[in-house]
Protein backbone atom coordinates (compact mmCIF):
# COMPACT_ATOMS: atom_id res chain seq x y z
CA UNK A 1 0.00 0.00 0.00
CA UNK A 2 2.60 2.24 0.75
CA UNK A 3 4.72 1.92 -2.52
CA UNK A 4 1.42 2.78 -4.45
CA UNK A 5 0.64 5.71 -2.36
CA UNK A 6 4.49 6.91 -2.87
CA UNK A 7 3.96 6.72 -6.50
CA UNK A 8 1.13 9.15 -7.08
CA UNK A 9 3.62 11.75 -5.38
CA UNK A 10 5.08 14.25 -7.91
CA UNK A 11 6.60 17.36 -7.51
CA UNK A 12 8.07 20.07 -10.19
CA UNK A 13 11.56 22.18 -9.66
CA UNK A 14 12.95 24.88 -11.60
CA UNK A 15 16.02 25.33 -11.46
CA UNK A 16 18.62 27.38 -13.51
CA UNK A 17 20.32 25.64 -16.24
CA UNK A 18 23.77 27.18 -16.53
CA UNK A 19 25.02 29.50 -13.39
CA UNK A 20 28.43 31.28 -14.00
CA UNK A 21 30.01 33.02 -11.59
CA UNK A 22 33.30 34.52 -11.81
CA UNK A 23 35.66 37.26 -13.09
CA UNK A 24 34.60 38.81 -16.16
CA UNK A 25 31.81 36.74 -17.38
CA UNK A 26 29.61 38.93 -18.30
CA UNK A 27 31.56 39.06 -21.37
CA UNK A 28 30.41 35.17 -22.14
CA UNK A 29 26.83 36.83 -21.66
CA UNK A 30 26.10 35.79 -25.56
CA UNK A 31 27.85 33.04 -25.48
CA UNK A 32 25.57 31.46 -22.51
CA UNK A 33 22.65 32.26 -24.28
CA UNK A 34 23.87 30.65 -27.64
CA UNK A 35 24.62 27.54 -25.28
CA UNK A 36 21.17 27.36 -23.95
CA UNK A 37 19.72 27.84 -27.71
CA UNK A 38 17.92 30.79 -27.37
CA UNK A 39 17.65 32.88 -30.80
CA UNK A 40 15.70 35.65 -32.46
CA UNK A 41 15.56 38.88 -30.46
CA UNK A 42 16.56 39.78 -26.41
CA UNK A 43 15.31 42.65 -24.51
CA UNK A 44 17.40 43.93 -21.62
CA UNK A 45 15.77 45.64 -18.66
CA UNK A 46 17.65 47.40 -16.48
CA UNK A 47 18.45 50.54 -14.68
CA UNK A 48 19.55 54.11 -15.42
CA UNK A 49 22.91 53.22 -13.17
CA UNK A 50 23.25 49.49 -13.94
CA UNK A 51 22.93 50.26 -17.99
CA UNK A 52 26.15 52.03 -17.74
CA UNK A 53 27.47 49.39 -15.28
CA UNK A 54 26.36 46.33 -17.06
CA UNK A 55 23.81 46.90 -19.81
CA UNK A 56 25.91 48.01 -22.19
CA UNK A 57 28.17 45.59 -21.74
CA UNK A 58 25.73 42.65 -22.50
CA UNK A 59 24.12 44.49 -25.22
CA UNK A 60 27.11 44.58 -27.53
CA UNK A 61 28.04 40.90 -26.43
CA UNK A 62 24.30 39.96 -27.41
CA UNK A 63 24.81 41.82 -30.65
CA UNK A 64 28.25 40.07 -31.61
CA UNK A 65 26.84 36.72 -30.90
CA UNK A 66 23.84 37.83 -33.86
CA UNK A 67 21.13 38.82 -31.59
CA UNK A 68 18.91 41.49 -32.08
CA UNK A 69 18.82 43.50 -29.11
CA UNK A 70 16.25 46.22 -27.00
CA UNK A 71 16.74 48.09 -23.84
CA UNK A 72 14.20 49.67 -21.52
CA UNK A 73 15.00 51.38 -18.51
CA UNK A 74 13.05 50.62 -15.73
CA UNK A 75 12.83 52.73 -12.16
CA UNK A 76 10.06 51.14 -10.15
CA UNK A 77 9.00 47.81 -9.05
CA UNK A 78 5.58 48.46 -9.96
CA UNK A 79 2.39 46.93 -12.16
CA UNK A 80 1.96 49.72 -14.82
CA UNK A 81 6.15 49.10 -15.19
CA UNK A 82 6.19 45.70 -15.75
CA UNK A 83 3.01 46.15 -18.14
CA UNK A 84 5.82 48.77 -20.38
CA UNK A 85 8.16 45.89 -20.26
CA UNK A 86 5.59 43.17 -21.89
CA UNK A 87 4.20 45.63 -24.65
CA UNK A 88 7.91 46.13 -25.38
CA UNK A 89 8.44 42.86 -25.43
CA UNK A 90 5.63 42.07 -27.32
CA UNK A 91 6.41 45.07 -30.23
CA UNK A 92 9.77 43.70 -30.78
CA UNK A 93 8.68 40.59 -30.99
CA UNK A 94 11.40 39.21 -28.02
CA UNK A 95 12.02 35.66 -27.66
CA UNK A 96 14.20 36.16 -24.04
CA UNK A 97 14.26 38.57 -21.22
CA UNK A 98 17.40 39.74 -19.42
CA UNK A 99 17.15 41.46 -15.87
CA UNK A 100 20.54 43.43 -15.37
CA UNK A 101 20.65 45.19 -12.48
CA UNK A 102 19.87 45.08 -8.83
CA UNK A 103 16.39 43.54 -7.29
CA UNK A 104 13.98 46.08 -9.48
CA UNK A 105 15.48 44.98 -12.77
CA UNK A 106 15.67 41.66 -12.00
CA UNK A 107 12.25 41.02 -10.48
CA UNK A 108 10.25 42.93 -13.15
CA UNK A 109 12.17 41.01 -16.09
CA UNK A 110 11.34 37.59 -13.93
CA UNK A 111 7.39 38.66 -13.61
CA UNK A 112 7.04 39.96 -17.11
CA UNK A 113 8.80 36.92 -18.91
CA UNK A 114 6.83 34.88 -16.45
CA UNK A 115 3.57 36.77 -18.38
CA UNK A 116 4.99 36.59 -21.89
CA UNK A 117 6.27 32.65 -21.13
CA UNK A 118 9.43 33.36 -22.54
CA UNK A 119 13.02 32.59 -20.77
CA UNK A 120 14.53 35.27 -18.51
CA UNK A 121 18.30 35.71 -18.16
CA UNK A 122 19.27 36.96 -14.39
CA UNK A 123 22.83 39.05 -14.53
CA UNK A 124 22.83 40.63 -11.03
CA UNK A 125 25.43 43.99 -10.69
CA UNK A 126 25.23 43.66 -6.90
CA UNK A 127 24.53 40.66 -4.20
CA UNK A 128 22.08 42.37 -2.06
CA UNK A 129 19.27 39.22 -2.18
CA UNK A 130 18.44 35.82 -3.13
CA UNK A 131 15.70 37.42 -5.45
CA UNK A 132 18.67 36.99 -8.15
CA UNK A 133 18.32 33.16 -8.18
CA UNK A 134 14.71 32.31 -6.97
CA UNK A 135 11.09 31.78 -8.41
CA UNK A 136 10.13 34.48 -6.22
CA UNK A 137 9.49 38.28 -7.24
CA UNK A 138 8.69 41.53 -4.80
CA UNK A 139 6.57 44.15 -6.67
CA UNK A 140 4.22 47.17 -5.30
CA UNK A 141 0.98 46.04 -5.43
CA UNK A 142 -1.99 48.76 -3.88
CA UNK A 143 1.22 50.45 -2.57
CA UNK A 144 2.36 47.60 -0.68
CA UNK A 145 5.55 45.23 -1.43
CA UNK A 146 4.28 42.07 -2.09
CA UNK A 147 6.03 38.67 -3.10
CA UNK A 148 4.94 36.92 -5.93
CA UNK A 149 5.24 33.64 -7.73
CA UNK A 150 7.26 33.81 -10.99
CA UNK A 151 9.85 31.79 -13.03
CA UNK A 152 13.34 30.73 -11.92
CA UNK A 153 16.07 32.17 -14.57
CA UNK A 154 16.84 29.63 -16.98
CA UNK A 155 20.26 31.47 -16.02
CA UNK A 156 22.00 33.46 -13.62
CA UNK A 157 25.54 35.60 -14.80
CA UNK A 158 27.28 36.77 -12.03
CA UNK A 159 30.48 38.51 -12.69
CA UNK A 160 32.09 39.50 -9.46
CA UNK A 161 34.25 41.85 -10.31
CA UNK A 162 31.05 44.28 -10.93
CA UNK A 163 29.47 43.08 -7.86
CA UNK A 164 32.34 43.69 -5.77
CA UNK A 165 32.38 47.44 -7.15
CA UNK A 166 29.35 47.89 -6.20
CA UNK A 167 28.76 49.65 -2.97
CA UNK A 168 29.89 47.38 0.09
CA UNK A 169 26.26 48.35 1.49
CA UNK A 170 25.08 45.98 -0.98
CA UNK A 171 27.10 42.82 -0.49
CA UNK A 172 26.45 43.14 3.54
CA UNK A 173 22.81 43.18 2.53
CA UNK A 174 22.58 39.95 0.55
CA UNK A 175 24.55 38.58 3.66
CA UNK A 176 22.12 39.68 6.03
CA UNK A 177 19.35 38.00 3.80
CA UNK A 178 21.07 34.61 3.88
CA UNK A 179 22.05 34.66 7.37
CA UNK A 180 17.59 35.03 8.47
CA UNK A 181 17.51 31.70 6.31
CA UNK A 182 18.45 30.41 10.30
CA UNK A 183 15.11 31.30 11.53
CA UNK A 184 13.09 31.22 8.34
CA UNK A 185 14.30 27.26 8.83
CA UNK A 186 13.25 27.18 12.23
CA UNK A 187 9.48 28.78 11.49
CA UNK A 188 9.61 26.09 8.80
CA UNK A 189 10.27 23.02 11.21
CA UNK A 190 7.87 25.20 13.49
CA UNK A 191 4.94 24.83 11.12
CA UNK A 192 5.59 21.61 10.01
CA UNK A 193 5.52 20.78 13.70
CA UNK A 194 2.50 22.44 14.45
CA UNK A 195 -0.17 22.81 11.38
CA UNK A 196 1.90 19.71 9.69
CA UNK A 197 3.05 21.92 6.39
CA UNK A 198 5.18 20.13 4.12
CA UNK A 199 8.80 20.38 5.06
CA UNK A 200 11.90 19.28 2.77
CA UNK A 201 14.21 18.12 4.59
CA UNK A 202 16.97 18.74 1.55
CA UNK A 203 15.88 22.55 1.24
CA UNK A 204 15.77 22.89 4.57
CA UNK A 205 19.71 21.39 4.71
CA UNK A 206 20.77 23.28 2.07
CA UNK A 207 19.64 26.52 3.63
CA UNK A 208 21.40 26.34 6.97
CA UNK A 209 24.33 24.96 5.82
CA UNK A 210 24.54 28.33 3.66
CA UNK A 211 24.01 30.34 6.53
CA UNK A 212 26.11 28.46 8.52
CA UNK A 213 28.64 28.88 5.69
CA UNK A 214 28.25 32.49 5.67
CA UNK A 215 28.21 33.34 9.71
CA UNK A 216 31.62 31.25 9.47
CA UNK A 217 33.21 33.35 6.32
CA UNK A 218 31.92 36.57 8.25
CA UNK A 219 35.31 37.76 9.21
CA UNK A 220 36.42 37.26 5.33
CA UNK A 221 34.03 39.32 3.79
CA UNK A 222 35.33 42.45 3.00
CA UNK A 223 34.66 45.61 0.74
CA UNK A 224 36.05 46.13 -2.59
CA UNK A 225 37.39 42.10 -2.26
CA UNK A 226 36.25 40.10 -5.47
CA UNK A 227 36.60 36.49 -3.08
CA UNK A 228 34.17 38.22 -0.92
CA UNK A 229 31.40 38.78 -3.72
CA UNK A 230 32.35 35.36 -4.93
CA UNK A 231 31.53 33.86 -1.68
CA UNK A 232 28.05 35.71 -1.03
CA UNK A 233 26.89 34.83 -4.68
CA UNK A 234 27.56 31.28 -4.41
CA UNK A 235 25.51 31.47 -1.29
CA UNK A 236 22.66 33.19 -2.42
CA UNK A 237 22.32 30.63 -5.53
CA UNK A 238 22.49 28.45 -3.30
CA UNK A 239 19.60 29.80 -1.26
CA UNK A 240 17.85 30.25 -4.25
CA UNK A 241 18.00 26.12 -4.96
CA UNK A 242 16.88 25.61 -1.86
CA UNK A 243 13.77 27.37 -2.85
CA UNK A 244 13.40 25.76 -6.07
CA UNK A 245 13.92 22.17 -4.28
CA UNK A 246 11.11 23.61 -1.90
CA UNK A 247 8.44 24.67 -4.63
CA UNK A 248 8.31 28.05 -2.09
CA UNK A 249 10.08 30.43 -0.66
CA UNK A 250 9.84 28.91 3.08
CA UNK A 251 13.56 28.05 3.54
CA UNK A 252 14.51 31.50 3.22
CA UNK A 253 11.71 33.68 4.91
CA UNK A 254 9.90 33.45 7.89
CA UNK A 255 8.85 36.19 10.95
CA UNK A 256 12.21 37.59 10.26
CA UNK A 257 10.74 38.38 6.62
CA UNK A 258 7.76 39.42 7.62
CA UNK A 259 9.43 41.96 10.36
CA UNK A 260 10.94 43.34 7.28
CA UNK A 261 8.19 43.44 5.44
CA UNK A 262 6.61 45.35 8.12
CA UNK A 263 8.96 48.12 8.90
CA UNK A 264 8.35 48.32 4.86
CA UNK A 265 4.88 49.70 4.95
CA UNK A 266 5.22 51.58 8.49
CA UNK A 267 8.63 53.23 8.41
CA UNK A 268 8.75 56.41 6.72
CA UNK A 269 12.18 54.88 4.75
CA UNK A 270 12.82 51.52 4.99
CA UNK A 271 16.51 50.20 5.07
CA UNK A 272 17.94 47.53 2.47
CA UNK A 273 15.69 44.47 2.18
CA UNK A 274 18.71 42.38 3.69
CA UNK A 275 19.74 45.10 6.39
CA UNK A 276 16.22 44.86 7.86
CA UNK A 277 16.22 40.84 7.85
CA UNK A 278 19.42 40.85 9.58
CA UNK A 279 17.89 42.62 12.19
CA UNK A 280 14.69 40.96 12.25
CA UNK A 281 17.08 37.03 12.67
CA UNK A 282 18.57 38.53 15.69
CA UNK A 283 15.13 39.04 17.22
CA UNK A 284 13.51 36.15 15.83
CA UNK A 285 16.35 33.73 16.76
CA UNK A 286 16.01 34.93 20.31
CA UNK A 287 12.42 34.15 20.18
CA UNK A 288 13.21 30.56 19.16
CA UNK A 289 15.47 30.18 22.42
CA UNK A 290 18.34 30.27 19.56
CA UNK A 291 21.86 31.66 19.46
CA UNK A 292 20.88 35.25 18.87
CA UNK A 293 24.40 36.35 19.52
CA UNK A 294 25.99 34.19 17.52
CA UNK A 295 23.79 36.14 14.64
CA UNK A 296 24.69 39.54 15.99
CA UNK A 297 28.18 38.68 16.08
CA UNK A 298 28.41 37.59 12.64
CA UNK A 299 26.60 40.66 11.20
CA UNK A 300 28.46 43.13 13.02
CA UNK A 301 31.59 41.26 11.66
CA UNK A 302 30.52 41.92 8.23
CA UNK A 303 29.36 45.71 8.71
CA UNK A 304 26.22 45.02 8.38
CA UNK A 305 23.41 46.66 10.85
CA UNK A 306 22.49 45.40 14.04
CA UNK A 307 20.14 47.80 15.57
CA UNK A 308 17.60 50.34 15.05
CA UNK A 309 20.14 53.53 15.16
CA UNK A 310 22.56 51.43 11.88
CA UNK A 311 19.52 50.82 10.19
CA UNK A 312 18.46 54.53 10.10
CA UNK A 313 14.71 53.58 11.57
CA UNK A 314 13.76 55.04 14.69
CA UNK A 315 12.84 52.42 17.73
CA UNK A 316 8.91 52.94 17.26
CA UNK A 317 9.18 51.62 14.07
CA UNK A 318 10.91 48.35 15.07
CA UNK A 319 7.92 48.15 17.75
CA UNK A 320 5.43 48.80 15.54
CA UNK A 321 6.46 46.40 12.78
CA UNK A 322 7.21 43.37 15.63
CA UNK A 323 3.77 44.13 17.08
CA UNK A 324 1.98 44.03 13.07
CA UNK A 325 4.02 41.69 11.24
CA UNK A 326 2.56 38.27 11.97
CA UNK A 327 -0.62 40.10 9.94
CA UNK A 328 1.86 39.83 7.17
CA UNK A 329 0.86 36.49 4.89
CA UNK A 330 -1.24 35.43 7.89
CA UNK A 331 -1.20 31.59 6.30
CA UNK A 332 2.54 31.49 6.64
CA UNK A 333 2.72 30.14 10.47
CA UNK A 334 5.90 31.51 11.97
CA UNK A 335 7.23 31.61 15.87
CA UNK A 336 5.46 35.16 16.32
CA UNK A 337 2.11 33.04 16.17
CA UNK A 338 -1.00 35.18 16.66
CA UNK A 339 1.43 38.01 17.39
CA UNK A 340 3.53 39.46 20.30
CA UNK A 341 2.53 42.11 23.17
CA UNK A 342 4.09 45.29 23.54
CA UNK A 343 5.51 44.33 26.14
CA UNK A 344 7.03 41.44 25.18
CA UNK A 345 7.87 43.14 21.49
CA UNK A 346 9.44 45.84 23.40
CA UNK A 347 11.72 43.06 25.97
CA UNK A 348 12.95 40.85 22.79
CA UNK A 349 13.91 44.28 21.35
CA UNK A 350 15.88 45.33 24.13
CA UNK A 351 17.53 41.99 25.35
CA UNK A 352 18.72 41.59 21.81
CA UNK A 353 19.50 45.90 21.55
CA UNK A 354 18.21 46.04 18.93
CA UNK A 355 16.41 49.67 20.67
Amino acid sequence: MKDSIDSHKNKWMQLPRNVVVGHGVINDTGKVCKDLKLNGNALIVTGETTLKAAGKTVEVCLEDCGFNVDTIIIKNPTLDEIKEVKDRAAGTKASFLLGVGGGKSIDIAKLASTHLDIPFVSIPTAASHDGIVSSRASIRRDNKTVSETAQTPIAVIADTGIIAAAPYRLLAAGCGDIISNYTAVRDWELAHRLRDEPFSEYASIISKMTAKILIESAGAIKAGIEESAWTVMKALVASGVAMSIAGSSRPASGSEHKFSHALDELAPEPALHGEQCGVGTIMMMYLHGGDWQEIRTALETIGAPTCAAELGIKEEYIIKALLHAHEIRPERYTILGAGLTREAAEKVARITKVI
